[in-house]
């Protein structure tokens, strides 16, 4: 079946987020474009002081509710990710000490061992080679190097078909990215290159990249034909496509410019970004179906941070007009700080684990997560960095 667009000119901030048909009667009366995707004035920028404030707020209220630092899954592994992209902003002693921790605490290994292919497994190795970059001690990514390695040369070097769903660009591009400059070795980045493209052009038959809209389909369910919103229309996740922008930034600040693939990686950024403006909430939310406002609407803060992170990346990066973008990602974090943030910091709005708009609902002002929070503190980084 014919990929199917999911928003009318997906490309362009000015264009009409209306849904396109998804049947033969709704293809004589297409719906409107609905009226929270008309954006009110965006705030200001907040100054790179009140950025940080706000950032240590939170990871300071989930330091204090979490003396044990946790496991060494992709989930409280995203946490750690968010943290030391905070210690390098601040220069803070407390929060690489509690990083520091609990990589020690796992002794830099990665769940299921060295063996292992699977993405979230590694996501924990972007951490310890954070922590190996302040201070470089070869055990410190010995593992998550060992496994990679074994996917690069010696073990089912030309499987590519590993990443099955888009959360994985996330979880396992940028240690791959990041090991090939440490070691000076191209082919991280060709392995990292071939089992990209499968996801994006060849899991469950077309890929989960829709090249018509810039957008991520979670897996192969969600394809058109597949898994769709009560109301008959695509499911578009937004957590899902948050990893995918998460993967794509930290891939990106990884490469050197004359990566042969960073062209491609820039422009699939580039259009992602360009279409979540397309359809952010007045709020400055973005919903959990991007493609059906009316699916679960409310505001949620997981996705939105990681588009908040693309975004700012991208107008750091030159990818996409700053007068255009900026107020996207402004009113992106308005909506994070007033809705989201408690006054002692604990951050809301989390949709928990899942793979779709209906995991873990609801989605409420007292639920959080490891991985949201790192999230955010992903999104305020790169935000403080824009604003000088």
């Amino acid at each position: 079946m014919d990929r199917r667009q999911l928003l009318a000119g997906g490309a362009a901030l000015s264009a009409s987020a209306a849904l396109l048909p998804t049947s033969a009667s709704a293809a004589e009366a297409p719906a409107p474009p609905a009226p929270h995707l008309a954006p009110p004035p965006a705030p200001t920028l907040p100054s790179r002081a009140a950025i940080i404030r706000d950032l240590r707020r939170v990871a300071d209220h989930w330091i204090g509710a979490h003396t044990d630092p946790g496991d060494n899954g992709w989930a409280n592994a995203t946490f750690f990710s968010g943290l030391l992209a905070l210690h390098r902003l601040t220069g803070s002693a407390r929060y690489l000490a509690y990083a520091r921790g609990w990589a020690e605490k796992h002794a830099y290994g990665l769940r299921s061992g060295v063996t292992t292919r699977h993405a979230d497994n590694h996501n924990a190795g972007q951490a310890y080679l954070d922590l190996y970059e302040i201070e470089p001690e070869a055990q410190k990514i010995a593992a998550i190097e060992e496994s990679l390695h074994r996917m690069v040369y010696t073990d089912q070097p030309a499987k590519n078909d590993d990443w099955w769903w888009d959360d994985a660009l996330h979880m396992a591009m940028p240690p791959f990215a990041r090991l090939g400059v440490l070691r000076k070795d191209p082919q991280y980045w060709e392995k990292v290159y071939a089992l990209y493209s499968h996801t994006k052009r060849t899991e469950g038959g077309p890929g989960l990249y829709d090249a018509a809209t810039g957008l991520w389909y979670r897996d192969k369910r969600f394809l058109p034909g597949g898994i769709l919103s009560p109301a008959g229309k695509p499911v578009v996740w937004s957590r899902g496509n948050g990893w995918v922008a998460g993967g794509h930034v930290k891939t990106l600040k990884a490469l050197p410019g004359s990566e042969r693939h960073t062209g491609e990686y820039r422009e699939t950024l580039t259009k992602l970004v360009t279409a979540l403006a397309g359809v952010q909430r007045a709020d400055g939310f973005w919903n959990v179906n991007l493609a059906d406002a009316a699916h679960l609407p409310g505001p949620e803060t997981s996705g939105t941070s990681f588009f908040v992170h693309g975004t700012a990346y991208a107008i750091r990066a030159r990818l996409v007009d700053r007068a255009a973008f900026l107020p996207v990602a402004a009113r992106a974090w308005q909506g994070l700080i007033t809705t989201a943030v408690h006054p002692d910091g604990f951050l809301g709005y989390v949709q928990n684990v899942g793979d779709r708009p209906e995991s873990s609902q609801p989605i409420t002002y007292d639920t959080t997560s490891d991985f949201g929070v790192g999230a955010f503190l992903l999104a305020g980084t790169e935000l403080a960095l824009l604003a000088g």
